[in-house]
């Protein structure tokens, strides 16, 4: 019973985890975009990797990607700040 216990909160944890890196991260075709502070992206990068956004509102960036939305934020500099997920 404890084995099946320590299993199911190791997949319980992983989920979690995925969850969490999928929430600073987005996926155009087969680039990997990530808000990774001083070598963030910029706009001009984002365009060229994924594309026009569903819709801008502000500083951020709306892309909906078939079902599950990821919202890029931008800072003033127009470089990535987060990713988050919708």
């Amino acid at each position: 019973m404890l084995k099946k216990l320590m299993i199911a909160g190791a997949a319980v944890a992983g989920l979690v985890a995925t969850d969490a890196a999928l929430a600073g991260s987005m996926r155009c075709g087969n680039h990997l975009i990530e808000d990774s502070g001083r070598s963030a992206p910029g706009k001009y990068e984002i365009l060229k990797k994924c594309g026009q956004p569903t819709a801008k509102v502000g500083n951020a960036w709306v892309y909906d990607r078939g079902g599950s939305k990821r919202v890029v934020h931008f800072n003033d500099s127009g470089r990535v700040d987060r990713i988050s997920a919708d």
